[in-house]
């Protein structure tokens, strides 16, 4: 049985996964976990909680069985005791999603995220057995809401009844309602955890205890600063940088999410991002124009802020 006081808060990073040019590899890419692990120790030195590998963001649903094991092996590895890992392990089924977790456990990760069934748009019933299943491996589980890939909304009270479950110790949010958060806690204990980067300022006002992220693969010190900021209630030091960054953010609950994250931290220059694995290709050229100029308006902030 997990511990509810288990804490998942502060800024984990949903990483990027870097990939390699290879002729004989799924898509012509190889992972590139050298590139991975660099990333990983770049994220935990510039103040970051954790990391998050095998997230959507890490393209786990490209990668092949070794390579989706491999990736949460080398984070775990990287962090060591400097941070947590929550590898993701979503599956479509609850047989699926329990293996992943079992796996997590061996390696030494802190905690999973853990979607509804993927794919199969599943009932309440189903939903809760999913959670049940999976928490019998017995890590600590964030519940991930993402109506908008799995059709599947956890709903407040749906949340409550997960809450129930000893192993669910948080929620990341990514329902686009900021309503949910304080509605969520008035429901059960439970933590819930901001999922939309571009309701990151919002959901923390309104009382989330952490930050599942995204663009913080290209902006780490300053999406801590925010949250920090944020805790410490210095909201106006925070909404500024916030404003400064929101536009970029926005690339976050997007379509093209993962290419645009990955040309931020290349633009960003602190780490890397690279190439996206089938069925994602390159952004279209409009977008990436948008991308480009939402990402330098944030360095240029940045770099008068320095």
């Amino acid at each position: 049985m997990t511990d509810k006081t288990f804490d998942l808060g502060g800024v984990i990073v949903a990483t990027t996964l870097a990939f390699k040019d290879d002729a004989s590899a799924p898509g012509g890419l190889a992972v590139d976990y050298d590139r991975f692990a660099a990333h990983c120790d770049w994220l935990i030195n510039n103040g970051c909680r954790g990391v998050g590998p095998n997230g959507s963001l890490g393209e786990y649903s490209s990668l092949t069985d070794e390579e989706r094991r491999k990736v949460v092996q080398v984070a775990v590895e990287t962090v060591g005791d400097r941070g947590l890992v929550v590898a993701g392990v979503h599956g479509v089924g609850w047989h699926q999603a329990k293996k992943w977790a079992e796996y997590a456990q061996e390696d030494g990760a802190d905690g999973v995220l853990l979607l509804p069934p993927t794919i199969y748009r599943a009932n309440e019933s189903e939903v809760i057995e999913h959670f049940t299943r999976v928490a019998e491996v017995g890590m600590p589980i964030m519940a991930y809401n993402n109506p908008f890939d799995t059709k599947v909304d956890l709903v407040p009270s749906l949340v409550a009844k997960l809450a129930e479950i000893p192993e669910v110790v948080a929620i990341k949010e990514f329902s686009a309602d900021i309503r949910r958060v304080l509605e969520i806690k008035e429901l059960c204990d439970i933590d819930v955890i901001c999922g939309a980067d571009d309701l990151l300022f919002e959901s923390l006002v309104a009382g989330a205890t952490g930050w599942f992220a995204g663009y913080p693969n290209a902006f780490p010190r300053e999406a801590v600063e925010i949250y920090d900021l944020v805790k410490a209630g210095r909201i106006a030091d925070a909404l500024e940088i916030y404003t400064a960054l929101v536009a970029v953010f926005r690339w976050d609950s997007k379509t093209e999410f993962v290419q645009a994250i990955k040309l931020s931290v290349d633009m960003a220059g602190g780490s890397y991002g690279g190439a996206t694995r089938p069925p994602r290709g390159p952004l279209s050229p409009e977008n990436e124009a948008q991308v480009r100029a939402d990402t330098q308006r944030a360095l240029d902030f940045l770099a008068a802020r320095r």
